[in-house]
């Protein structure tokens, strides 16, 4: 047991140990009332029977299909174009003003005109998903990809590598711990942003489970598919740092 405790996961534990423990202070000496800010207690209990539901995990389900569908085109796309604009010239110069231009622009003022474009259904919100995940996986690449050592693609050239050759077997590996690292951040942002347009419009999922609980005034079933998207995120973020680890295994950095 003392094998899997290690420090850093000490360290990651306490924050969330202690929020909680706020939380139920804030509610123990009423500086809060329990109408609003339920008990952690109560939150939990409740999460345990939602989850034993089959109405509350088709809500996971949905927002999970949204999340890893907009998440991977992001990775596709990010990850295609960063390397693309890294090792030509000719597509760098049309890629870099469009990124300066979309990636300060919060994608969720185009979510109106998605829902023109696509309707009220999965495409919109694994459209604006991808739109925000897209830019860091891009850029995180991009960067990776433009501070390979030159000497790494010249022996590679020496050694009569095709030019495709060298991009899958040279660039696309050195650049693995950068893109890796824009991948976990635009997991994050994808945690947030499906919550976030399912919670604007949507007729499931765990940010429409939060609105329907809002308006009809249930506290508990409100904080349920807040703690829900954070555990998914944790356990996400958990599994792409194992991935991560995996993957660098023979990078110092790992």
């Amino acid at each position: 047991m003392a094998r899997f405790l290690s420090p850093n996961i000490l360290l990651g534990i306490a924050p969330i140990v202690l929020i909680v423990a706020l939380w139920q202070g804030l509610v123990s000496f009423g500086f809060a009332p329990a109408v609003l800010l339920p008990p952690p207690g109560f939150v939990f209990g409740r999460l345990l029977q939602q989850l034993a539901t089959w109405t509350f995990q088709q809500e996971i389900v949905a927002t999970l299909i949204r999340l890893f569908a907009g998440f991977a085109i992001a990775v596709v796309l990010g990850v295609s174009l960063g390397i693309a604009a890294a090792a030509s010239p000719a597509i760098n110069s049309v890629v870099r003003p469009i990124v300066r231009v979309l990636a300060p622009l919060p994608k969720v003022a185009l979510y109106p005109a998605l829902l023109l474009l696509l309707g009220f259904g999965h495409g919109s919100k694994i459209s604006l998903v991808t739109a925000d995940a897209l830019f860091p996986i891009l850029l995180s690449t991009y960067y990776g990809a433009s501070t390979v050592e030159q000497k790494l693609i010249w022996s590679a050239m020496a050694a009569g590598t095709r030019r495709t050759g060298i991009l899958f077997k040279v660039v696309l590996p050195a650049a693995m711990p950068s893109i890796l690292t824009g991948c976990r951040i635009g997991l994050v942002i994808s945690c947030i942003v499906v919550f976030l347009a399912e919670m604007i419009t949507s007729t499931d999922g765990l940010g429409h489970a939060l609105v329907t609980a809002a308006r009809t005034f249930q506290a508990v079933d409100m904080f349920v598919p807040l703690i829900t998207i954070s555990l998914l995120g944790l356990i996400l973020n958990a599994l792409l740092g194992a991935l991560r680890s995996y993957l660098l295994r023979g990078f110092p950095e790992a």
